[in-house]
């Protein structure tokens, strides 16, 4: 868990200073403090924009989303942090239909927005799995990780979809609540095909929830299916590698890509 908020960060946001906890879930940095959650900003670039396209959306029967919150001068930061007011909700990793169906919503909602330009210059461990999977960077990796990567990336062949923003990790960020639409949260930007974005999920709940393999039956609709869960394991297994520093993931993870490998291989 990253250290709490400032006093002085809290007074920027306007809440109080008493009653701040921690949230569980994402990577243990977000607070609770009133009726916002704070949590570290990582790209100002990409935090304002986000900010400015979510402050903006419509929100339909299909989906609503965390409005972020400007601090009381105005702006969308605050020493390093960054507020969104809080929704009603849980995440729950055995409804990935619902999450699937809720992202679709989400990500028509924001077809017509273009490339933002913090795309190019973004560098993290996400982004080097992206960029692999996309076959804008080569393969590399330890050992371990290339022994899955290599057969992946033998697989991949030229699609041909339109790319729009996306959320590049839905299956843990969107949150159910009764009577309410579902809620999309810590949207991480990528510029990809939504079809993509869906691939994620499935493949996440395959890899870490025990989702079934006829999940990606399920959405087989739609379009260059395999091809996306080629690209949405690449993307996953390299940034895993990458956030190990290329030492090579713990076993128990790079075995757990072993079985949806072989059931996207049969897609």
């Amino acid at each position: 868990m990253t250290a709490p908020p400032s006093r002085e960060t809290l007074a920027s946001f306007g809440v109080p200073t008493d009653g701040l906890r921690p949230l569980d879930g994402g990577q243990g940095t977000s607070w609770r403090a009133g009726d916002l959650v704070l949590k570290p900003v990582d790209n100002p670039v990409e935090t304002g924009w986000r900010a400015e396209v979510l402050a903006s959306i419509a929100e339909t029967e299909e989906f609503r989303v965390a409005r972020p919150a400007r601090t009381l001068d105005g702006r969308w930061t605050a020493d390093g942090w960054q507020a969104s007011y809080a929704v009603t909700g849980q995440e729950d990793h055995g409804r990935p239909d619902d999450v699937l169906r809720a992202g679709a919503a989400f990500h028509s909602a924001v077809r017509t927005l273009p490339r933002p330009s913090f795309l190019d210059t973004r560098d993290d461990p996400w982004t080097f799995g992206d960029r692999m999977a996309w076959e804008e960077s080569p393969v590399i990796g330890s050992d371990a990780v290339l022994s899955l990567l290599e057969p992946l990336a033998a697989q991949r062949c030229p699609v041909d979809l339109p790319s729009q923003v996306v959320h590049g990790d839905l299956l843990g960020n969107v949150l159910f609540a009764e009577g309410h639409a579902p809620a999309v949260i810590d949207w991480p930007v990528y510029f990809r095909p939504p079809q993509w974005a869906a691939a994620v999920v499935v493949c996440d709940a395959m890899t870490w929830y025990k989702a079934p393999p006829d999940l990606a039956d399920r959405w087989s609709h739609l379009a260059e299916w395999k091809q996306m869960l080629v690209r949405a394991l690449i993307y996953r297994i390299a940034t895993d590698d990458a956030a190990s520093g290329f030492s090579g993931p713990p076993p128990s993870i790079t075995e757990a890509y072993r079985p949806v490998i072989e059931a996207v291989g049969a897609v």
